[in-house]
């Protein structure tokens, strides 16, 4: 039997190609999980299920992964998710989204399924911007950044949203960014090998929405910008917050072990029907 090879195009639906623009972060973004499955010896996705909602990331499993897939509404990937896993808990139910999409329109549920410790994987893609609807400022856009809603510069903080699902509940929370490939792939197959909610953020490149607007003369400015500001969890607990000011924390925030939801209702189904 010959040594399996990785090759993208086994887990692609034929005929399709991605819809990003040049230089999109989200080509890196998918790679890296395509990598991570096949590292973990799947050579399909039979037993995976995505779902996704509205935005650039939601784009990547629906329809371009040879796998079923649910595309929902915007900001209601994680309710219907948390349905499938719920009734199919053999699945790897695993969710796509942008920020906008996870921890904007979306963010109580995102907040929920934390909190109750929801048997899924969320990968959130954050270009720091609403970028297919045409670059409005975001939660999670850095302060003073420039978007076509603030043209003198955003004057909110950003949302941290590894750190919020790491105290919301979950069993799992990261972030990285696409400057960081290899322990990208790493921390995806850490999230797949685990149960409860896991989160993984990934910071990615925008240049058309984001990075000309934000004064980034190319991608590979922005990519270097990513490693520059990349502070590791353990050292920004050093740094005083003014410091961590437009620095990107990366690493794990959270990893654990919680009683998840799935485990919580099939135990009380099994002593409810104790009493039938």
């Amino acid at each position: 039997m010959g040594e399996r090879t990785f090759s993208p195009i086994n887990y692609l639906r034929p005929g399709l190609r991605f819809p990003f623009c040049p230089g999109c972060g989200l080509y890196a973004l998918s790679d890296a999980f395509l990598r991570a499955v096949f590292e973990l010896g799947y050579d399909d996705f039979r037993r995976f299920c995505f779902v996704s909602g509205i935005g650039c990331s939601s784009w990547i499993p629906s329809p371009y992964y040879l796998a079923d897939s649910v595309h929902t509404l915007h900001g209601r990937s994680i309710p219907v998710a948390t349905s499938i896993k719920l009734l199919k808990p053999e699945l790897h139910v695993v969710v796509f989204g942008g920020d906008g999409d996870i921890v904007g329109i979306g963010m109580g549920h995102f907040i929920h399924a934390a909190r109750r410790n929801t048997d899924i994987l969320v990968i959130m893609g954050n270009n720091m911007i609403y970028g297919m609807t045409g670059g409005q400022v975001a939660p999670t856009t850095p302060l003073k950044t420039r978007t076509t809603t603030t043209p003198y510069g955003s004057f909110e903080h950003p949302l941290d949203a590894a750190r919020l699902a790491a105290m919301a509940g979950a069993n799992y929370s990261a972030r990285w960014t696409t400057a960081h490939s290899k322990e990208l792939k790493e921390c995806f197959k850490k999230a797949l090998q685990m149960d409860g909610f896991r989160f993984v953020e990934v910071v990615t490149q925008c240049p058309t929405a984001y990075g000309r607007r934000a004064g980034f003369k190319d991608i590979g400015e922005m990519l270097r910008w990513f490693r520059k500001n990349a502070v590791l969890v353990a050292e920004a607990g050093k740094i005083g917050e003014e410091e961590l000011e437009g620095k990107i924390v990366v690493g794990e925030f959270i990893h654990r072990r919680r009683l998840t939801l799935v485990e919580s209702v099939y135990a009380v189904l099994k002593e409810a029907q104790k009493d039938v």
